[in-house]
């Protein structure tokens, strides 16, 4: 059973980083693509970015654009989320999101692997 648990979360004041990882158990790292999303309080989920194709190719929202790097790690079967430059609308739950045997960009729905969630608060 693949199971995809996150950890770096926390609390940072504005203009701070923080790095989410995400570990993959239960499954060769192969075709896999692997996506962040988050969701703040009283708003939809949104995608953050995501990686695919092995991992050599990246997307990402216009907000974060320039601030984040999605990595995928293979050997490691993780994907981490570098966090630069954070503002308060980055506060939010973050999620980690697969989908296994995939390798163009997906679309959000596609996703159907989702770990617990980490948060995600900065403050002013």
């Amino acid at each position: 059973q693949v199971q995809l648990v996150e950890s770096g979360g926390g609390s940072v004041q504005a203009g701070g980083s923080l790095r989410l990882s995400c570990s993959v158990s239960g499954y060769s790292y192969n075709t896999i693509c692997m996506g962040w999303f988050r969701q703040a309080p009283g708003k939809d989920r949104e995608v953050v970015a995501s990686s695919y194709r092995g991992g050599t190719s990246t997307y990402y929202a216009d907000s974060v654009k320039g601030r984040f790097t999605i990595s995928q790690d293979n050997a490691k079967n993780t994907v981490t989320l570098q966090m630069n430059g954070l503002k308060p609308e980055d506060t939010g739950m973050y999620y980690c999101a697969a989908r296994i045997g995939c390798w163009g960009l997906i679309r959000s729905n596609d996703y159907n692997l989702w770990g617990q969630g980490t948060q995600v608060t900065v403050s002013s």
